[in-house]
């Protein structure tokens, strides 16, 4: 049963990741793009309902089946799972603050809906394209992508080799 539990979270982790691609793309398509048009068009490619439920629904498989292994596999009382969790919380709040404050700001300011926290607002007027130039410029696709790969890459890295 552990096998088939290990299976689930690596198919989980798989689903997040393809999904969470579409994301990927689009901040690096945004970054430096002053074309407000183009900017609507690549925020409309992966922002559906339908897109946001598959996404945090296979995280949060990720999340239980992870758990779920360790115990199965008694490997609670070893430090990499421990950090893996971890590194995993972190990289979510990390990647959650960063990513959500900025895309909400550039969302607004383009005249598309957007959260405030979590709260939906209607579509506004577009800001000036002098604002959305300013706001495309300071993409943080950089920062999200060493932030999201570098850390999943180190919970790979301490989930094959078990260093501590």
């Amino acid at each position: 049963m552990y096998s088939w539990m290990v299976y689930l979270h690596v198919l989980a982790t798989m689903t997040f990741l393809f999904t969470h691609g579409a994301s990927s793309i689009v901040a690096w398509r945004l970054r430096g793009r002053p074309d407000p048009a183009t900017a609507r068009a690549w925020l409309g490619v992966y922002a559906t309902g339908r897109y946001f439920t598959l996404l945090y629904s296979s995280l949060i498989v990720l999340l239980i089946s992870g758990v779920a292994a360790g115990f199965m596999g008694d490997w609670w009382g070893e430090g990499w799972i421990w950090l893996s969790l971890a590194l995993l919380v972190g990289i979510i709040v990390g990647m959650y603050v960063l990513g959500s404050a900025y895309y909400s700001k550039l969302r607004r300011a383009l005249g598309l809906e957007y959260f405030d926290g979590r709260k939906p607002h209607p579509a506004e007027e577009p800001a000036p394209a002098e604002e959305i130039e300013r706001l495309l410029a300071r993409s943080p696709a950089l920062a999200l992508t060493v932030i999201g790969f570098g850390g999943i890459a180190m919970i790979l890295w301490l989930m094959i080799l078990k260093p501590f």
